[in-house]
């Protein structure tokens, strides 16, 4: 590969995508390919910065500040992708746990068209393949409490709030034409839709 593949996992709450990205990788891997595993939160300088924006939201819930969050999220990913994702061998695969598609917990009073074109004109990097990870909400809810963290959500504490950001989720996931992953069945079975996915992008050798 002349650059590097840029794939991003993102979804709700509880669908597995930690779990299925780890997978992934190892499944990568063991085809010979160089996988570079990164998180979004674990590489934003400015990270501090943008949970105090996220705590200001979550107490006085709003359209000014919804947008403040996502133009704090937007520039940090712009940070990012030049700093860190620009830097990674040519011949790499990139796999990010969560990109701007996940600013769906915040979807609230900004339409996500708004969110996408904001990331555009600040030059965030545009993921050569976008994987939606879905379940039925109620799944995955159930799974992210069950988790010894619990929801350890900042900006959601309720089902139908869970349920309305999996549906604008998916419908995000429809209108972009991206990769949607249900990972209701097994592992494995997830694991093979998303390198089948990640191998219909990979240039031909």
């Amino acid at each position: 590969m002349n650059h590097s593949l840029f794939i991003s996992l993102d979804g709700p709450k509880g669908t597995g995508k930690t779990t299925l990205l780890e997978s992934v990788t190892q499944a990568l891997r063991a085809d010979n390919r160089k996988v570079i595993r990164i998180s979004e939160k674990k590489s934003d300088p400015y990270r501090g910065e943008t949970m105090a924006l996220v705590n200001q939201f979550v107490r006085n819930p709003c359209r000014d500040l919804e947008m403040k969050v996502c133009e704090r999220l937007a520039h940090s990913r712009a940070w990012i992708s030049w700093h860190v994702l620009a830097r990674q061998p040519k011949d790499s695969i990139i796999l990010i746990d969560r990109w701007y598609p996940s600013d769906a917990a915040f979807r609230r009073l900004v339409p996500f068209a708004e969110i996408l074109r904001l990331n555009i004109e600040c030059d965030v990097r545009v993921p050569d393949l976008h994987v939606g990870v879905v379940t039925e909400p109620e799944i995955s809810w159930a799974r992210a409490a069950a988790r010894s963290r619990g929801l350890s959500s900042t900006v959601m504490y309720e089902l139908d709030e869970h349920v309305a950001c999996t549906q604008a989720f998916e419908q995000a996931v429809a209108d972009q034409g991206w990769f949607l992953c249900r990972n209701e069945d097994t592992l494995e079975v997830a694991t093979r839709q998303v390198v089948s996915a990640i191998q219909g992008v990979l240039p031909v050798a």
